[in-house]
């Protein structure tokens, strides 16, 4: 919980994708509180009323992936709508002046994601719905994380070329963001 608010704070990408794994992490548990909190609560060392409280906001997450039948696969409608935000604003920054360096570093990307789609679709992490090319991205570098974790040479090495383009991208997407959440740039101005 206290992490995911850090990184909520300062880097949707990252909050994004921490909520992907802990998805993953409390299926690996079952859900069952009891592993919930020996596996994840108890080994912080808080205080009682603190151990509580994390334990009830994993337990509110599991509650969320069985209310949206997701107890064995996808992701928190959250983090869905997120993406979509994060894609809106992409769509703008690729039409707008303030995105000039943002449309450099996804032309670099753009070439790449018709094989990175299909590769993700071979691989069952990309659904077969439509996903947006931001949700893509997100997913390719969930999926590297994923392959990291496991150690696959084989799955890592299919999209590791893709990810020296795809972070870049996500990195600006997340930094704009962060930046015209906080006031501190006006995505307009210059219009």
């Amino acid at each position: 919980m206290y992490i995911a608010i850090g990184k909520r704070k300062e880097n949707i990408a990252e909050y994004i994708l921490y909520l992907w794994q802990l998805e993953d992490l409390l299926r690996a548990l079952q859900f069952s509180p009891e592993a919930i909190y020996s596996q994840l609560v108890k080994p912080r060392g808080l205080d009682a009323a603190r151990e509580q409280e994390l334990l009830a906001w994993y337990m509110d997450i599991v509650n969320l992936l069985q209310t949206e039948d997701k107890t064995e696969k996808g992701h928190l409608d959250h983090t869905i709508h997120l993406i979509e935000e994060l894609h809106g604003l992409h769509l703008r920054l690729m039409a707008l002046p303030a995105g000039e360096s943002y449309r450099k570093l996804f032309a670099a990307l753009q070439p790449e994601l018709p094989a990175l789609r299909e590769t993700l679709a071979k691989s069952e992490t990309l659904s077969t719905r439509e996903v947006s090319d931001t949700e893509l991205s997100f997913r390719a570098l969930y999926a590297a994380m994923l392959y990291r974790i496991k150690d696959d040479e084989k799955g890592k090495s299919a999209i590791e070329d893709v990810l020296q383009l795809v972070s870049p991208v996500i990195a600006e997407l997340a930094s704009v963001y962060r930046k015209a959440e906080q006031g501190e740039i006006d995505l307009f101005a210059g219009e």
